[in-house]
């Protein structure tokens, strides 16, 4: 009977960690200055552009020079990775699981990297910036993790891409990619 209180008021005193779904609260990618590329928030932890840029800054301060991959300030787990002159950050809730946003960081870093030929720099990015947002609108919807395989979520951003550029805009392997679809289809019928 003793055993069962004392479990109890062990419970009472160190509650397990409610589990939700609203796994992200945000992810941003800035360039070597602090500057925005891309950034989305999915709660209003920070609700205005002044302190989401705040934000930013102290987030950019804390990691431009930290050999790290994680760090905890102000309430946020964040998990982030540099390359070349950008920095992609993934955050969350202090209690949130570093391996789950660790994974979505690798996801959206690893499907960008994809879709820019592995040339994962900001002019690059800013070239393809339509893939660049439908890779983050697949990844996370309103804080939920939707996809985590960056093969998926690079062919979902570079589909609907291919079908918009006209023939004459394609590049020469986009272009014969394009003839041999036209070319089997026709076979086929």
């Amino acid at each position: 009977q003793r055993e069962k209180k004392k479990k109890l008021g062990e419970a009472l005193l160190f509650p397990a960690p409610a589990m939700s779904l609203y796994t992200v609260k945000g992810l941003c990618v800035l360039d070597n200055d602090g500057q925005r590329v891309i950034c989305k928030y999915y709660d209003n932890t920070y609700p205005t552009i002044k302190e989401q840029r705040q934000f930013e800054k102290s987030l950019f301060q804390k990691t431009q020079r930290s050999n790290s991959e994680i760090v905890m300030f102000d309430g946020i787990t964040c998990v982030y990775r540099s390359n070349v002159d950008l920095f992609f950050y993934v955050f969350g809730s202090i209690s949130e699981n570093e391996l789950l946003l660790g994974s979505v960081l690798n996801a959206l870093f690893d499907s960008i990297s994809m879709v820019l030929r592995d040339v994962v720099e900001k002019s690059a990015l800013c070239s393809r910036m339509d893939a660049a947002l439908l890779i983050v609108d697949e990844l996370i919807d309103n804080g939920i993790v939707m996809e985590s395989d960056p093969a998926v979520l690079a062919r979902s951003a570079t589909t609907s891409h291919k079908e918009d550029v006209p023939l004459s805009e394609q590049t020469l392997s986009q272009a014969l990619n394009t003839a041999g679809g036209i070319l089997r289809r026709s076979l086929l019928t």
